[in-house]
């Protein structure tokens, strides 16, 4: 039984992650009012006053379950997802990925929304956080005036708005024979370093300048900060800038010559597995599949795996690991609850994903019960599990993958076969929580709960 009273939840934005909680909550009984600004505030980035707009690709990535995409797939699939739904109703052929009619999509998702009696949708611009029981997910484009209000509720450091973020590299597929373990002057031994002899430095630099930049939309133009430049803008200005920047090969020796390389680009790890390493001071506007062609050339990431893609854009963003709680909350709110990009996550589902969690978590929170996360071996797991862990001091946003889930003991050694076999797993480990936490796919009333008719019609 509830032993919370209120009836009425407040959703501030119409995304994916917004949708997803609104209707979440929706169908565990509560009453919900949904907020989007558009069409009363527009953005630079929107088209149309639709929910669910996606402004980027129109991709939700792959749909096998060996891939990091497809696992989290199948984990809102059990979870009741709006978004797989409506990607359902409205896909194009893509192979082995989930397309969809942009468009199409979009107006399947507003009339679910529409359709359901517990949501209330209202068009208006929410110009600080709302009083009572609250999911935030008002993306990266969240306004000014709604900005500033999240900002003074989290304090100093706690909201973000640049985002210069580098290239993340699976450990597996780094060649150790060329990549060597090592500190500078003989430190802690705590990056791998990938060496370049004078002519391999002056390949990559001349691929780096020939390299196409993604201009963006205007909504992505940023002036660049000194500190952090992206690097084909590093190598324009000289041809030896990289080598005295973050490629300098001081106080590095490679133990297969026993001298100094002529450059370096140093790896630095990202999770305590390490099995993810970050490109240090490789952020770029490079395109994904230049940045594919260009970083290959490095010594020792010829068959690298890119767990993340380098990019340098305008990104509102929460210190997640510094100011939240583990499910997203405020710490002086339990009952906000922030969702989607706003937290940190990149993506499509990883935003729609965290609207859920976030929908459910609320409900419990209202009901007086602990929130529940899935077990860091699945791939919603491990995503909060970096959210939560990640340094407050250097917090960058992360999309899915397999890097980021914990590693199997004993696991096959060819990575089509360890991959599937952690598929399995987090498949068995996110029915088994679901079934331990007493959760349900979000398709119904919870026993217990008020039908959503029932609580539409409360008072």
């Amino acid at each position: 039984m509830r032993r919370d009273p209120v009836s009425l939840v407040t959703v501030v934005g119409g995304g994916l992650a917004g949708c997803e909680a609104a209707l979440a909550l929706a169908k565990l009984g509560r009453r919900v009012r949904l907020v989007e600004m558009r069409p009363v505030k527009t953005t630079p980035a929107h088209q149309t006053a639709g929910l669910g707009e996606l402004v980027c690709t129109n991709s939700f990535k792959n749909e096998r379950p060996t891939t990091a995409h497809g696992q989290l797939k199948r984990e809102m699939k059990h979870l009741g997802s709006a978004l797989l739904a409506a990607a359902e109703e409205s896909r194009v052929p893509a192979g082995a990925a989930l397309a969809v009619d942009r468009h199409l999509f979009s107006r399947a998702l507003t009339r679910r929304v529409d359709e359901d009696p517990g949501i209330e949708l209202v068009r208006e611009e929410v110009r600080s956080i709302p009083e009572g029981p609250t999911v935030l997910a008002s993306g990266p484009l969240t306004s000014d005036a709604l900005a500033e209000s999240i900002a003074a509720e989290l304090g100093d450091g706690g909201l973000a708005f640049y985002d210069a973020i580098a290239p993340i590299v699976h450990a597996d597929s780094v060649d150790r024979g060329v990549a060597f373990p090592a500190g500078r002057y003989q430190q802690d031994a705590d990056y791998l370093n990938c060496p370049l002899t004078e002519t391999q430095y002056d390949a990559f630099i001349d691929a780096l300048r020939k390299a196409d930049v993604y201009e963006g939309h205007d909504w992505e133009n940023v002036p660049y900060f000194e500190g952090c430049l992206p690097i084909e803008v590093m190598a324009a200005r000289g041809h030896d800038t990289l080598r005295y920047g973050p490629m300098k090969p001081v106080g590095l020796q490679d133990p297969r010559t026993g001298r100094r390389p002529h450059a370096v680009v140093q790896l630095r790890r990202e999770d305590r597995a390490g099995q993810m390493w970050n490109m240090v001071g490789f952020q770029t506007r490079l395109r994904t599949g230049e940045q594919r062609r260009v970083f290959t050339i490095i010594p020792g990431l010829e068959d690298a795996e890119f767990l993340r893609w380098g990019s340098i854009h305008r990104n509102t963003y929460l210190n997640f690991p510094g100011r939240l709680n583990a499910y997203g909350s405020s710490r002086r709110r339990p009952d906000v609850i922030f969702a989607g990009q706003l937290t940190g996550v990149e993506g499509y589902t990883e935003s729609a994903a965290s609207g859920i969690v976030a929908g459910i978590n609320l409900d419990r929170v209202l009901n007086g019960e602990e929130p529940v996360l899935p077990p860091t071996e699945t791939m919603l797991g491990a995503l909060y599990r970096y959210l939560r862990e990640a340094d407050p001091n250097d917090f960058q946003p992360m999309n899915s993958n397999w890097g980021l889930v914990d590693p199997m003991p004993d696991a096959p050694r060819k990575k089509a076969l360890r991959r599937e076999a952690m598929a399995e797993r987090a498949e068995r480990l996110f029915r088994r929580w679901i079934e331990a936490e007493g959760l349900m796919p979000v398709s119904a009333p919870r026993s217990g709960s008020m039908s959503a008719s029932a609580a539409a019609a409360t008072p």
